[in-house]
């Protein structure tokens, strides 16, 4: 047998290598990268947040880390579209598994992912992470904040997650209005889209509300984006129920009218002049998945944001057919 034939995850040795490996077999991580927790020279460490203890309806998205990298095999077949490009010829992207959490002791889960977050970050590869319910992205965005300064958040979500907080517990519908009152936020640059649940205030954030979207188009949409964030570090969290339950029915809080999975893709690739410095994808609740179709999106949204990354690196892009 070849050391070839299958389990990359696992025996590759250049992190620029890829081979074929059964869709249905093999070592699963995501988009079959190393397993490691070597940092030194990894520009983009994929890692999971596996805890959902601060949802307010369905739980189940604890095991959405996994899901997530099950729904990327398809994505490690071939060159990736519509960019024409293998994105690890030029971009060294490992898997680090997941954070450690205790679920029986919430009080310590904010300060170990972000003390996970800090370990990596400290070896300038950015972070691709995988929720989990989105409190997560709390301490990943204190953690960034305290590397890049305040933060431009771009947030695809059916929710605002800025209701009122009261800056001590663990609830995935307030946690940005904590980040607001903390300052890590740079609200003025920052975006919300495919919100379509009520709030009472804005908070400062640009909204872009589903049925905007759907009226005025994905071009409108990018450049009121791109104007606020400029040139300002730029984090995107993307909770998967930004996505309309037809498209992703596996997750906690579905809401009706949201964006396709089509959407999705689009708003991702039309963000790769802006200055990424990380992403999260939360809340995908396996139980309630079909299919595996919230799982592919998810594993979908996160391989374009790697492909943007890429081209920065200095992958050229080949794309074939009308785009």
């Amino acid at each position: 047998m070849s050391k070839t034939d299958c389990d990359q995850a696992f025996r590759v040795d250049d992190l620029n290598q890829r081979w074929p490996e059964m869709t249905y077999g093999g070592a699963l991580s995501f988009m079959r990268r190393k397993y490691t927790r070597e940092l030194q020279g990894v520009d983009v460490v994929v890692s999971g947040i596996p805890y959902d203890c601060a949802v307010t309806f369905r739980p189940g998205c604890r095991l959405g880390p996994r899901a997530i990298r099950a729904g990327s095999v398809q994505l490690a077949e071939l060159k990736s579209f519509p960019f024409g490009i293998d994105p690890f010829e030029t971009l060294k992207v490992t898997d680090f598994g997941d954070c450690f959490l205790d679920p029986h002791h919430p009080e310590t889960i904010p300060a170990a992912i972000e003390a996970h977050a800090d370990h990596i970050l400290a070896s300038g590869a950015k972070m691709l992470s995988f929720g989990g319910d989105h409190f997560v992205a709390y301490p990943l965005l204190k953690a960034h904040a305290k590397k890049h300064g305040p933060i431009a958040l771009i947030q695809f979500d059916a929710h605002c997650d800025t209701w009122e907080d009261d800056g001590i517990g663990l609830d995935h519908g307030s946690m940005f209005a904590r980040a607001l009152n903390d300052g890590i936020i740079d609200v003025a640059r920052s975006t919300q889209i495919g919100l379509r649940t009520f709030n009472d205030s804005d908070m400062g954030f640009e909204i872009l509300t589903s049925p905007w979207v759907h009226r005025n188009g994905m071009d409108a949409a990018l450049d009121i984006i791109k104007q606020r964030a400029s040139d300002a570090p730029v984090y995107i969290s993307f909770d998967i129920d930004g996505l309309d339950p037809a498209f992703a029915p596996g997750t906690g809080t579905p809401v009706a009218g949201g964006l396709a999975s089509w959407q999705a893709l689009e708003f991702i690739r039309g963000l790769g002049d802006l200055n990424l410095i990380g992403m999260d994808v939360v809340e995908v609740a396996p139980a309630y998945d079909h299919a595996e179709i919230t799982a592919i999106a998810a594993a979908t949204i996160a391989h374009d944001w790697l492909c943007l990354l890429a081209i920065k690196n200095g992958a050229k892009t080949n794309a074939v057919g009308r785009l």
